[in-house]
């Protein structure tokens, strides 16, 4: 859930639009064979003087269902681009030099076939491998001199060669019902950036990393570079990983100490100037408000962003140390704010542009982000400062230009409780007024997330083949402030629920649609609210898909990897006494019986996010009880494949079953 589960059946593998549609517009629609074109691009990494910018270029291979990286080198004058790296496979953080004469970057490596550090020489010559761990670097940062780096790496087994003996049982504490092996921490490496012996800075039980993190929190260095400070979990499992601090410890070796002993922090970054460390932190340390930025000066902590009372998906300071930039979503749009310490945010001016949440600054205060909009996928741009205007450097998508796409806005309506709501409507492609088509939902996992109006490939997907989409977003999402998410508490299902049929009832009202038919879906926590809406609402429902979807909280918080993350939903366990009946009542599965939507089920059978046992409860429950119900599972150990073929066969099947029982 917390960011995406037999009987055969086929559909073309293109769709094909109705004639209608195909007569209203000149330009082919968004199709299945355009998502194995779309360029994804990441980690943008703005130089030192904000001259150049490396990116990491990500291009789907459909036959090889891989997906080929570079790291490429944008020039922001001009925006000529060129490759840095060749056929090196899992490229990831790069990272300039202080002096912006090396970029580091992690990259697969052949001989240990683990992600290795490498350090390229800007002024020309090969990438130089300078770290050889055995099981790999999770994330690295550079010393302020450029002399050194710090990195995090994952431990050999205590019992390796008991293991290798099959003598290996594992005592379960924390972790999850797949977990095969017992997880061995990670920890803290120093190593010159010349190359040489690394040195390690931090041992015990406790750990950098957890299991459910593609990357260890970046260590940071103190402006002296005398200190590393880190993200300290209680260990390798995810389950307990929110009573994290942030710890320290001398660059030169010696014992590490606690640095920041609030709960639930992470993303330690010193400031440019001056001593202030910033951290991240849910507001107050309540798992239902949203990811606050807390500065911290002389040891005494304060929530600078207090007065936004709202989540922020990443910062990073600013070159005078006197101000953040945030990331986060702002209704249905993707925003930046510039945050002083010691005054108000003010919002960038972005245009029609949605601000991915990677952001990087550089010391002349240009700064670089991928973004995106209604009708064009995420590209490279830059602002001269941010009070300038962003500009596109990159064109990778163009092809998408070409294509006729269904038009995007925003929606909002007065839900329940007092809140006021909002959510995306794509219209179908070669939309008529006054002409009434089929609606699917599509409702967004998280909870802890937002619909955008930034550019989504099924929405567009649908919409070519003569849907009107909407997504809506319900309480616990997290674009519309704190007071919002935190409404979830102790209300995961009903309240959410209200929320949904509250802004479908807003779009109903624009004339649009046809009500006999009406679809919802959704995948992780959208599929939760779509087995939950498909049982308490089973007259507005013509078909259903249900992706990775939770269906029993009871079950869920017993196997999966978050375990006491499900707890502060609702404030207690499902096995004391206190809080035994609400689990149940806000599961979806007690009320299976009501369902009468086809329903379609998908899901990846090594999913430890959302166990697939939720998916065959919610597959048997409305099997025996008549309901048309297919299920297919694919065998990768992911929450969502990500691969662009099972990606692909995931949207076919979602589209082609609302084509089946809506048109």
């Amino acid at each position: 859930m917390k960011v995406i589960r037999v009987v055969a059946f086929a559909f073309c593998c293109l769709f094909v639009l109705p004639l209608s549609s195909i007569a209203a517009t000149a330009s082919p629609a968004f199709q299945l064979s355009d998502l194995h074109k779309i360029v994804r691009l990441s980690e943008p990494q703005i130089s030192p003087d904000g001259k150049r910018i490396a990116v990491i270029v990500s291009t789907p291979d459909f036959k090889t269902d891989k997906h080929q990286q570079e790291i490429d080198l944008v020039d922001v004058a001009h925006g000529t681009r060129r490759a840095l790296t060749w056929k090196r496979e899992k490229l990831g953080s790069p990272r300039w030099s202080p002096d912006g004469g090396r970029l580091a970057f992690i990259a697969k490596d052949d001989k240990t076939k683990q992600g290795q550090l490498y350090v390229m020489p800007m002024d020309g010559g090969d990438a130089i491998r300078i770290t050889e761990a055995k099981h790999g670097v999770d994330s690295f940062s550079w010393s302020p001199d450029g002399k050194q780096l710090a990195f995090v790496s994952t431990d050999e087994a205590a019992n390796a060669k008991a293991i290798k003996a099959h003598d290996d049982a594992f005592q379960v504490t924390d972790n999850h019902f797949l977990t095969r092996a017992a997880l061995a921490p990670s920890h803290l490496w120093v190593v010159p950036s010349a190359g040489g012996a690394a040195k390690r800075l931090t041992e015990g039980s406790f750990s950098l990393q957890t299991d459910q993190q593609d990357n260890a929190p970046e260590p940071a260095w103190s402006r002296d570079g005398q200190h590393i400070a880190f993200v300290r979990f209680p260990g390798p499992y995810w389950g307990p990983s929110f009573h994290s601090v942030i710890g320290v410890v001398d660059a030169a070796g010696g014992a590490p100490r606690t640095l920041v002993a609030a709960q639930t922090t992470m993303d330690p970054r010193y400031a440019p100037s001056g001593s202030a460390l910033a951290f991240s932190r849910p507001r107050g340390g309540d798992q239902n408000n949203g990811n606050a930025v807390y500065v911290s000066v002389d040891g005494r902590n304060r929530d600078v962003t207090e007065a936004l009372a709202r989540n922020f998906n990443n910062y990073t300071w600013l070159p005078n140390g006197k101000a953040l930039l945030l990331a986060g979503d702002d209704g249905t749009h993707a925003v930046l704010w510039r945050q002083s310490l010691s005054g108000q945010a003010s919002k960038l001016e972005l245009g029609d542009v949605e601000a991915g949440a990677e952001v990087s600054v550089a010391k002349t205060g240009a700064l670089a982000f991928i973004g995106s909009t209604t009708s064009h996928p995420g590209e490279l741009y830059v602002m001269n400062s941010t009070s300038a205007k962003p500009r596109r450097l990159t064109n990778l998508n163009a092809f998408v230009d070409k294509l006729a796409l269904g038009r995007t806005e925003s929606i909002d309506w007065q839900g329940p409780d007092g809140f006021h709501e909002d959510g995306v409507l794509t219209y179908p492609v070669g939309y008529q007024r006054g002409q009434k088509y089929p609606l699917v939902l599509v409702i967004h996992g998280g909870p802890e997330a937002g619909s955008t109006v930034q550019f989504a490939p099924l929405p567009q997907l649908l919409a070519a083949a003569g849907f009107v989409v909407f997504q809506p977003n319900y309480r616990g999402s997290t674009n519309l402030g704190d007071a919002y998410q935190h409404a979830i508490y102790r209300d995961t299902g009903e309240g959410p629920g209200k929320d949904v049929m509250a802004g479908l009832a807003a779009v109903q009202k624009l004339g649009i649609v046809d009500g006999s038919r009406i679809g919802v879906s959704g995948w992780s926590y959208g599929g939760y609210m779509t087995t939950w809406l498909s049982g308490h609402y089973p007259s507005t429902w013509k078909a259903a898909v249900a992706g990775a979807a939770l269906t029993d909280w009871v079950m869920d918080y017993t196997i999966s990897y978050y375990q006491s993350g499900d707890l502060y939903f609702f404030g207690g366990s499902p096995w004391t006494a206190k809080d035994h009946d609400i689990w149940r009542e806000q599961s979806p599965i007690a009320y299976a019986h009501n369902v009468t939507a086809p329903t379609l089920i998908m899901g990846d059978v090594g999913d430890p996010n959302v166990p697939l046992v939720n998916s065959y409860e919610w597959y048997h429950a409305l099997r025996d009880n008549g309901v048309l119900v297919e299920f297919y599972a694919y065998p990768v150990n992911t929450h969502f494949p990500r691969d662009i073929v099972r990606t692909t066969d995931v949207y076919r099947r979602w589209v082609g079953w609302m084509m089946q029982h809506l048109k």
